[in-house]
């Protein structure tokens, strides 16, 4: 279940991201510069500073704190639904969501290779990581229909209340207080 849902929210509210950026207003060629150039740095950026704190932090903990990174950050994107199409609102709101979207991405990761055992890691991170990608399509399949109902700052605010049972359920399969190597395998 924490596979399915850790990143739900994430992978949701960037689903329509270019519909999204069109509707509020932006051109394609804003979207294709702007948009994706600080979608790539900050993807990278996110991932790098991840790695780095994971080095001071358990994998436990960096759950948490990236997890509520990824949360905090989809507001940025309810408050660019309501900004429209201000260039420097998109830029802080994308910068934000992808800060989120790598570091919540390098704590699965590390909790993902955590929970294999070593001598089957390999088929077992690949399946793995094969279930975390089957909410991003029933996700992505449904978010159209939501925004249509809802409009997209009601959406955003959807993918937020979305994003809270994977934070619950690391009350069971990442406590904050646990050691490392208490959970190694």
């Amino acid at each position: 279940s924490f596979m399915l849902f850790y990143k739900l929210g994430d992978n949701m509210a960037v689903a329509l991201q270019t519909p999204f950026f069109i509707d509020i207003g932006f051109t394609l060629t804003e979207i294709g510069v702007i948009a994706k150039f600080v979608i790539l740095g900050s993807t990278i950026v996110g991932a790098l500073l991840g790695g780095l704190l994971m080095l001071r932090l358990s994998i436990n903990r960096a759950l948490w704190i990236f997890g509520f990174v990824q949360i905090i950050s989809i507001f940025g994107y309810a408050a660019l639904a309501k900004i429209g199409g201000n260039i420097y609102a998109l830029v802080v709101a994308t910068s934000l969501e992808y800060l989120g979207v790598g570091l919540g991405t390098v704590a699965l990761l590390a909790f993902m290779a955590k929970q294999t055992n070593r001598r089957f890691t390999a088929t077992q991170f690949a399946l793995l990581t094969s279930l975390t990608a089957v909410p991003r399509s029933l996700a992505n399949a449904a978010t159209g229909f939501i925004v249509e109902a809802a409009g997209y700052f009601n959406f955003f605010l959807l993918c937020v209340v979305v994003a809270i049972p994977g934070m619950l359920l690391l009350l069971a399969v990442a406590p904050w207080s646990e050691s490392e190597e208490l959970s190694t395998h």
